[in-house]
């Protein structure tokens, strides 16, 4: 009796509900200056699953909208995105769109930094925003390209596509990130699991400086958020053929489609890309870091009804990769021997990779509501022993090819999350939720000492075999409220505890060549727990529509572990634990845009402090890396953003960053028996300047017909890559260029990435081995849209 009760009363509550809402049909046109229609312009209310492309004579409908203002965005290919508030209410309302052109007026950038789709300029955070037609434009294939278009953010990798990332002094220096990477909502996990190439992107998003409150673990330095495109009710495809020197090829190709019009939509799109290197293996005269891969992304998008979705996602990558560490001994013979190796132990990296996650995504009248569950993994190993001391000679090779259970990276994320609605109504906006997690790392190497490692101290014809397991859980809460005081004034604050448990189990073992490993430590587990609260508050100040003033200050930090078993277990113990990295930043910041939309400046000032810094130390011949919170950092620095478009054809952009990051306080082991005080020392992968200049002008040939001519010119400034800050590349330039004819649906480009063939390091570990930037490659490209 009682249940009955309870349902009659939910259905009465139901019911009230549903009458006293109003429901729209909104209905508008989307021309240009001249009043002529837009074909296919993208229409979507913000925040909701209200979305829709116009029609050939530019008109679109979004039935069933509850009355109320909301935020509208348009967007349409060749044209300057706008953000309109639309106030609805009746049965029917009216609402009209008119585009300028993207080579005349700057777009409205809407990013979703926190959790909820908002204007960037309006936002009292430091955020950098790329489109699609950027990333075309600046051709970022790989999430590290974006080095230096954004302010004070550098990324490289020795060529194997694990990404060291730094943001504001604040830089990746072991596999737990102190930048956070999320792909279509998804946390990237570790350097494993993470996807760097890039292809069939909608924008990105880069957002510096600490990101705890929302983004929790491992957001340090701040975050990488890169969203791909989604299916909807337009059919849409593109194809795109990229050819270049070095054997260089790249295919691509997709498809977006409603398979049930308003309801089911599907989304397929993959690449192949390979080349044949751009080192030589003088051992043998080949072609060192030949290497390929294909990338898949597939979505199937079911709409229930116009308040709730279900997405499924699914990415894959198939990596292969014959000279995954591409590293000379040292940086002189790095630059005086550009792009040659010396190495005997020959293999190729395997490197598959797997994402999933289901949305579950509802938008309410009092609230909004998404569930995203996600799975990832990674299994990663090297056909062949790989080359451990990097020359000839038959000294160390590490071998981790000992079947799928191991080096078989796999990782559980569940997110749930609570948002205010869409409504513009309310001067409150907030948002709460939780996160946990689940990760896996299962890993066993083998260190074997070949008949010349006499040279290295060792004795011959040995392996020395480690298994490292961690599993670590975690669990996370957090909260952020932005109340508008005043039209011109609001304030955010926000507060997130996280619990994070790591268990870790080590073993080691001794075997002779031909001989059965002899056990030289027995199985030892450890376990550590530890928690973090990340603040932040934020004002803002909007003296004008068009400008905004604030200060903020926000808090993030590093997971703590515990060390690895390398060889040497005396002087440097497995399961040492350290403790989690915190950086507290404080900043200033102007945000602008003027002159009818064809200037916009952003400038920005910021202190950061890091607390117990991880420090890495890396062991050869093992190749583990031991962490300790060995010191103090303080970055401070400045941020500049300008983008124009002042006549009608002719784009700037300009990005510059300086970052003054030295160590406050850094004692390090020195040769295992002493210590080493680096105090004022610079911090690693950190440019001391950053600065991107590009310049585009479109000129008209016929109608549909654009003859486009760009030049790029980046600048990074003097950077060091070991703790004792020995090894250094000095500042240098590099240079860019690209010329293509458009059409509505046709490109043609022919394009040359670092010109004059600069030398330049982008990659090194602290005991010398080096990696150089990419040299000058230069090609064609041909794409197709429909």
């Amino acid at each position: 009796m009682k249940k009955k009760i309870s349902l009659v009363c939910l259905s009465m509550i139901f019911i009230t509900t549903v009458k006293a809402q109003t429901f729209t049909t909104i209905r508008g046109t989307v021309t240009d200056a001249k009043g002529n229609a837009i074909p296919a312009a993208s229409v979507h209310v913000l925040n909701t699953n209200f979305i829709t492309t116009a029609n050939n004579k530019g008109t679109y409908t979004l039935n069933n909208v509850p009355g109320g203002k909301y935020s509208v965005e348009v967007s349409a290919v060749g044209y300057a995105s706008l953000n309109k508030m639309a106030d609805v209410s009746g049965t029917n309302a009216e609402v009209n769109f008119q585009l300028a052109a993207s080579d005349s007026q700057l777009s409205e950038v809407i990013v979703s930094a926190q959790k909820r789709d908002e204007e960037a300029q309006r936002l009292p955070l430091s955020v950098s925003a790329l489109s699609a037609k950027q990333v075309q434009d600046y051709r970022i294939w790989n999430a590290k390209d974006v080095t230096a278009i954004v302010p004070n953010l550098y990324s490289a990798n020795p060529g194997d596509n694990r990404n060291v990332t730094s943001i504001r002094g604040i830089a990746t220096t072991s596999y737990d990130p102190a930048v956070a990477t999320y792909i279509d909502g998804v946390n990237q996990f570790s350097l494993d699991t993470y996807i760097p190439q890039l292809f069939d992107v909608d924008r990105i998003e880069v957002l510096r400086g600490p990101q705890g409150t929302l983004y929790g673990r491992n957001s340090t330095g701040g975050v990488i958020n890169i969203i791909t495109k989604q299916p909807s009710n337009q059919t849409s495809g593109f194809a795109s053929v990229d050819f270049g020197n070095y054997n260089l090829q790249r295919y691509t190709l997709g498809l977006r489609t409603p398979l049930i019009k308003d309801k089911l939509f599907l989304g397929v799109a993959g690449q192949y890309s390979g080349f044949d290197g751009y080192y030589t293996n003088t051992f043998n005269n080949s072609k060192f870091d030949k290497q390929h891969y294909f990338l898949g992304n597939y979505y199937l998008k079911y709409l229930a009804n116009s308040r709730l979705s279900f997405t499924l996602n699914v990415k894959n990558n198939e990596a292969r990769n014959n000279g995954a560490f591409a590293l000379a001994a040292d940086p002189v013979t790095a630059l005086t021997q550009p792009f040659k190796v010396n190495q005997n132990a020959l293999t190729t990296l395997i490197d598959n990779t797997f994402n999933a996650s289901l949305s579950i995504n509802y938008t309410g009248r009092n609230f909004n509501f998404l569930s995203q569950s996600s799975y990832q993994q990674n299994y990663r190993y090297y056909t062949n022993p790989i080359d451990g001391d990097f020359s000839p000679l038959d000294i160390i090779s590490l071998n981790n090819n000992y079947g799928k259970s191991w080096n078989n990276v796999k990782t559980g994320i569940q997110e749930f999350r609570f948002s205010s609605p869409a409504l513009s109504n309310s001067p409150l906006k907030w948002t709460a939720g939780a996160y946990g997690f689940y990760g896996d790392n299962p890993t066993k190497t083998g260190t074997h000492y070949g008949a010349m490692a006499g040279l290295y101290n060792a004795p011959p014809n040995i392996t020395n075999i480690n298994i490292n397991t961690a599993t670590n859980y975690g669990l996370a809460f957090y909260g952020q409220v932005t109340y508008t005081i005043s039209p011109k004034v609001d304030i955010t604050g926000g507060l997130r505890y996280d619990y994070e448990h790591k268990k870790g189990f080590v073993n080691g073992a001794f075997q002779p060549d031909g001989s059965s490993p002899i056990t030289t430590r027995s199985d030892t587990s450890a376990t550590i727990g530890f928690k973090a609260f990340s603040p932040k508050v934020n004002i803002a100040y909007h003296p004008g529509e068009n400008n905004t003033l604030y200060a903020a200050y926000s808090r993030g930090f590093r997971a703590g572990g515990y060390s690895q078993l390398g060889a040497d277990p005396t002087s440097q113990p497995p399961l040492y634990p350290y403790k989690p990295e915190y950086s507290d930043n404080y900043e200033i910041g102007t945000k602008n845009t003027f002159l009818d939309k064809r200037l916009r400046l952003n400038v920005t000032a910021f202190y950061t402090t890091i607390n117990n810094a991880q420090v890495p130390t890396l062991l050869l011949p093992d190749a583990i890396t031991v962490t300790q919170n060995a010191g103090k950092l303080n970055s401070k620095g400045v941020e500049l953003e300008l983008a124009a478009t002042p006549v009608k054809g002719l784009e700037f952009d300009y990005n510059f960053g300086y970052t003054h990051a030295r160590y406050t306080s850094l004692v390090v082991p020195d040769n295992g028996t002493a210590t080493l005080d680096l105090k004022g020392n610079h911090q690693i992968f950190t440019p001391d300047v950053t600065s991107m200049l590009a310049v585009q002008y479109t000129h008209n040939l016929s109608t549909n017909v654009n003859l486009v001519a760009r030049g790029e010119w980046r600048y990074l400034g003097d950077q060091y890559f070991d703790l004792a800050n020995t090894i250094k590349q000095n500042a240098y330039h590099l240079f860019n260029a690209r010329v293509d004819v458009s059409t509505t649906h046709f490109d043609a480009f022919l394009w040359a990435n670092n010109i004059f063939d600069k030398h330049y390091i982008d990659y090194a570990y602290d005991f010398g081995a080096s990696h150089l930037g990419n040299p000058a490659i230069y090609g064609v490209s041909l794409s197709a849209k429909f």
